[in-house]
């Protein structure tokens, strides 16, 4: 339940920012983070997010039970460009890409708690020191 974007033309620093909002988040709260952000990389990631979900279809998962694992923005490749300055001169820039891998797994199922005699039973209770108060003289 993988997906990956290559060499996505803007900065890895840009696209963490959106890419940290969705960790760790459910993919239809990631869905409805990534369609109402103002950042150029928002589109991008949801169409990223929706591979991985299409992904997960089809090896047998409901998206509903999804949530983001992990995200990662790595430095993709630099194409460097150079700019027109002063007495004729030129100056070098770079304009980096990023690669962006997006993983997804299935929420652990909550397993109902024990009631409290059992959980009594189980763990005797422990005794507490007695801690004395200090008072400091002047």
């Amino acid at each position: 339940m993988k997906a990956l974007l290559k060499n996505y033309h803007q900065s890895p620093r840009k696209v963490r920012l959106v890419a940290n909002l969705i960790r760790g988040k459910s993919v239809t709260a990631a869905r409805s983070l990534l369609a109402f952000q103002p950042q150029k990389s928002s589109p991008a990631l949801l169409k990223l997010l929706e591979s991985a979900v299409a992904n997960a279809r089809s090896s047998g998962n409901s998206p509903e039970n999804l949530f983001v694992k992990t995200i990662a923005v790595n430095k993709g490749m630099v194409l460097k460009r150079f700019k027109p300055m002063a007495r004729g001169r030129a100056a070098q820039f770079h304009r980096t890409m990023s690669i962006v891998t997006l993983e997804l797994a299935a929420q652990a199922k909550t397993q109902a708690p024990k009631s409290k005699t059992q959980s009594a039973k189980a763990k005797p209770a422990k005794k507490r020191a007695s801690s004395k108060k200090l008072t400091a003289t002047s």
